[in-house]
């Protein structure tokens, strides 16, 4: 059966449609029934009494792309105009098909008619569903769910000490990765520590840890054991342990000597227990008097003459003789 749409597209059909016939000529009663493409597939036959599914060629409908088309009622129903269903299928957003001119005797052809309708507008229903992309689990306008990582989990609950045990429990995964050659692991243990490094403090210097951590043989393991003392040493508030690791840091790393030792919080290195606030952390403190010519050490041994050193006062000039010319 071919169907005609008067409101719609036989392309792209809505799943829902009025459709209508005429019985008898163009000018006889006016007959309709509802059709509707369900979303769920099943077999109106086993829910009809036998009497009716005997009558009802749906054995076909199930074929199309496994889908259930049900015209409602199941037979065609005398309408009052074809401007109120014209109406209705504009208001309500259904399509609206004509399927011609009928010689109709019978409520049995009735349903027939019915039947074969919904199974004409079923089918292009399935091939305009067949032109649909793949569908897939994801929601729309979102990629993959995100995996659940457990390190972003901690990080909303641990403390920085406890993110700093976490990131040297990763440290050792990681260097047993390296050694064994797995770089699946290797990649892995680095991602899982970056996502937790990212939620510490600068200051902590996490990123060097895990730079220094990927890096194989001695040096590298030496470098984040060095720089995980440092991020401890940091969080207890020992700051005056903190300028001979990184002196170590600077010499595994062969940087000159010259470089500053701020703990990275932005204190600049003055800690208390550190020394003087005008004295940088580590440097040797003067001994010297103020006022005195010499630095500390400048002192000579000067033997049993009690010389401390000073300079010799100038010599004082001799007198004129005042008998002389």
């Amino acid at each position: 059966m071919d169907l005609r749409f008067e409101i719609g597209d036989s392309g792209a059909p809505r799943g829902h449609a009025i459709i209508y016939a005429r019985s008898g000529g163009p000018d006889g009663p006016l007959l309709a029934t509802y059709c509707v493409v369900l979303p769920i597939a099943f077999s109106i036959g086993k829910y009809l009494p036998p009497m009716f599914a005997a009558q009802m060629p749906m054995e076909g409908m199930g074929d199309v792309a496994a889908m259930s088309v049900v015209p409602i009622p199941p037979m065609l129903e005398e309408a009052e105009s074809l401007a109120e269903l014209s109406q209705a299928a504009e208001r309500r957003g259904d399509d609206l098909c004509d399927m011609g001119v009928l010689f109709i005797t019978s409520d049995t052809q009735r349903m027939t008619f019915a039947a074969e309708a919904a199974q004409a507008y079923g089918t292009l229903y399935g091939a305009y569903a067949q032109t649909w992309p793949v569908a897939t689990d994801e929601l729309p306008g979102m990629g993959a769910p995100a995996e659940l990582e457990v390190e972003d989990v901690l990080a909303e609950v641990l403390s920085d000490r406890d993110r700093l045990a976490e990131l040297s429990r990763s440290v050792g995964m990681l260097r047993y990765a390296l050694e064994g050659h797995d770089q699946r692991l290797v990649e892995k243990t680095a991602g899982s520590m970056r996502r937790m490094a990212a939620t510490l403090p600068e200051k902590y210097r996490a990123a060097q840890l895990i730079d220094a951590a990927v890096l194989p043989g001695e040096p590298g393991a030496q470098l984040a054991r060095l720089y995980l003392q440092r991020a401890y040493k940091l969080a207890d508030e020992d700051y005056a342990a903190i300028p001979p690791i990184e002196r170590e840091i600077r010499a595994l790393r062969g940087e000159g000597s010259g470089e500053s030792s701020d703990p990275g919080d932005g204190s600049g290195g003055v800690r208390p227990g550190d020394g003087d606030a005008g004295t940088a952390p580590g440097s040797p403190r003067s001994s010297a008097v103020p006022g005195a010519s010499g630095g500390p050490g400048d002192t000579e041994d000067r033997g049993d003459t009690g010389d401390t050193g000073a300079p010799d006062a100038p010599a004082r000039p001799e007198r004129p003789d005042p008998g002389g010319p």
